[in-house]
C-alpha cells in the first residue's frame, strides 16, 4: 500500500519575513542604487565598500567583505572599480606584507559625504510617517533579530 502523501504546508510568502525583508531590501537598494548610478556612477558594491570605509578605514578585502556581507569576489571588484575611479586608496599592511589596507581617498571622502546625505534624507522621508517611539522599537526588533539570527547561522553552517 502506498504510503500516505504529507499534507501540504501553506507557505504564504507575504507572511514569511524572509521573503518580506528580502523584496523591501531589494527595492530599497534599487531606488538608492538607481541615484548612486545616476549622480556617482557607483554600483551597490561599490558603495557598501565606501560606507564602511567612510566609518573605519584600514580594512582588509576580507574584514570588508564580513562588514558589507558580500562575497569575497564581489568585494574585490568594488574595491578595483574604486581604486580606478580614484575614490579609494590600498596600502600594504605594515606588519604583514601580504595584506592590504583600504582607506577612502580625499574624493572619495566627499563623494562618500554627498551619498550619505542622499541616503540619510530618502531614509528620513521614508520613515516619516513613524512616530520617534515606533522608529526606535523598529530598530530595537531588528538588533534583536539579527542577535537571534547568529546561532541559526552557527547550527546552519555546521
Amino acid at each position: 500500500m502506498p504510503a500516505e502523501p504529507e499534507s501540504e504546508v501553506p507557505l504564504r510568502l507575504e507572511r514569511f519575513l524572509p521573503y518580506r525583508l528580502s523584496v523591501l531590501t531589494n527595492r530599497v537598494s534599487r531606488a538608492l542604487a538607481r541615484r548612486y548610478r545616476e549622480r556617482f556612477g557607483l554600483s551597490i558594491p561599490e558603495w557598501r565598500v565606501m560606507a564602511v570605509l567612510g566609518r573605519q578605514e584600514h580594512l582588509s578585502a576580507s574584514e570588508l567583505a564580513e562588514r558589507t556581507a558580500m562575497d569575497k569576489v564581489k568585494v574585490s571588484r568594488a574595491v578595483a572599480a574604486l581604486l580606478g575611479k580614484g575614490l579609494v586608496a590600498r596600502a600594504r599592511d605594515a606588519s604583514d606584507g601580504r595584506i592590504s589596507r583600504h582607506r577612502l581617498t580625499h574624493r572619495g571622502r566627499e563623494v562618500y559625504q554627498a551619498i550619505a546625505r542622499l541616503a540619510l534624507e530618502l531614509e528620513r522621508r521614508w520613515l516619516a510617517d513613524l512616530p520617534p517611539t515606533a522608529r526606535e522599537e523598529l530598530f530595537r526588533m531588528l538588533d534583536r533579530l539579527e542577535a537571534a539570527l547568529v546561532p541559526l547561522e552557527r547550527e546552519l553552517r555546521d
